[in-house]
């Protein structure tokens, strides 16, 4: 087999685990992978900005105001007045949000991560730089910087 087609191979390994990993995701918690991602932080923080989930994220914040609006929709978050800035929305996790994150199975991101601390620091130094490149190589020049798992979602 020629390396080209091992390559290729190997992506379509990776875009096939994210696609399954989103279907469980929606299945049992009816949440998409990036709207997972902003229920984990607001579980972390508490309650948080758009405009501070979407600099966490590394996406616009026009991205986040339509992930919010979804999940608002379905109940999983609440937007509230800040009582330090009332100029401020701040967005808080409900009692469906927190149900849903109880439910979703552990996030690829999440599995990832451990994997790759595992690693040690000349092999992940490696990763980085391949997956780099490999990005590179398929940029359109229009894709978001948050989209790179999954690209649906955003």
């Amino acid at each position: 087999m020629e390396r080209i087609d091992v390559c290729l191979i190997a992506l379509r390994r990776i875009l096939r685990a994210t696609e399954t990993h989103g279907k469980e995701l929606a299945q049992s918690a009816g949440l998409t992978p990036v709207q997972l991602r902003v229920v984990q932080i607001l579980a972390e923080t508490g309650t948080s900005t758009g405009g501070a989930i979407a600099k966490r994220m590394h996406v616009a914040p026009a991205t986040i105001t339509a992930l919010i609006d979804k999940l608002e929709h379905a109940g999983h978050v609440a937007r509230q007045r800040s009582e330090m800035d009332r100029r401020q929305t701040m967005i808080a996790l409900t009692e469906r949000g927190r149900d849903a994150l109880a439910r979703a199975p552990d996030a690829l991101q999440q599995r990832f991560a451990a994997e790759f601390d595992a690693l040690e620091d000349w092999e992940q130094a490696m990763i980085v730089a391949v997956l780099e490149r490999v990005a590179r190589m398929l940029d359109t020049g229009v894709i978001d910087r948050g989209a790179v798992l999954y690209p649906g979602d955003l």
